[in-house]
């Protein structure tokens, strides 16, 4: 019998071979988080079409979309542009949301205490990524930390987070030996019909596809550079 796990979907790319992982391994319960970002709608129908890829109908949605009254992420403020890419500095984009891994990460651990669940799977990634602080190791071992503390002494979760020291090529060509389905996941921060193909997160995925020799599945409005 397979060990139970929570998988975080967002419905991108990263995510969706994380969960390609933990299917082949886990017996997932699949968890995507609504929080006000500007493709809410296309990435909730990317996370629904993942989850039936998989045959996976044990699954939650939940809805913090608290963070867009908080603000602060052009992801979520609409008063704010989405920046043109700036890959290789170490700035950190106004598309980060202040601290949302630490809330989709409660919200996981919460779910996996009352289930019982001593997996927790999240995509984050941290060698190709836009230097999110929240995508690091050390946030992911300090979280985890947190779960020990905070949590019933009889409680044992661990986070597994088997993209993080990995570049976007190689997740790609982990997702092709998985039959990950790429063409049901979205990434562009604007758009949700075409991909963009300006922003950070398009010219990551386009290249990333480039350089694992493969061709990227969506559309774009633009070939990114």
């Amino acid at each position: 019998m397979k060990q139970r796990a929570v998988v975080l979907v967002s419905g991108g790319m990263d995510s969706c071979v994380v969960a390609a992982i933990a299917a082949s391994e886990y017996d997932p319960l699949f968890l995507h988080i609504c929080y006000g970002q500007r493709t809410e709608k296309k990435e909730r129908e990317c996370f629904e079409k993942i989850a039936e890829y998989f045959g996976v109908k044990d699954k939650l949605i939940v809805d913090i979309s608290y963070l867009k009254k908080i603000g602060g992420s052009s992801l979520i403020d609409t008063n704010l542009s989405v920046p043109k890419p700036d890959i290789g500095s170490t700035r950190i984009p106004s598309t980060y949301v202040p601290f949302r891994n630490a809330h989709l990460l409660a919200i996981a651990t919460s779910l996996a205490e009352a289930k019982g669940i001593e997996n927790i799977f999240i995509g984050v990634v941290a060698v190709d990524g836009s230097n999110y602080p929240d995508c690091r190791p050390e946030f992911i071992r300090a979280f985890a930390q947190a779960i020990n503390e905070g949590t019933k002494p009889s409680t044992q979760i661990k986070i597994i987070a088997p993209l993080i020291n990995l570049r976007k090529a190689e997740i790609v060509k982990k997702g092709i030996e998985l039959n990950a389905p790429f063409h049901l996941t979205w990434s562009c921060y604007k758009n949700t019909e075409i991909a963009c193909g300006d922003c950070d997160s398009c010219v990551l995925r386009w290249r990333a596809f480039k350089e694992a020799g493969t061709k990227d599945p969506i559309p774009y409005e633009r070939i990114p550079e």
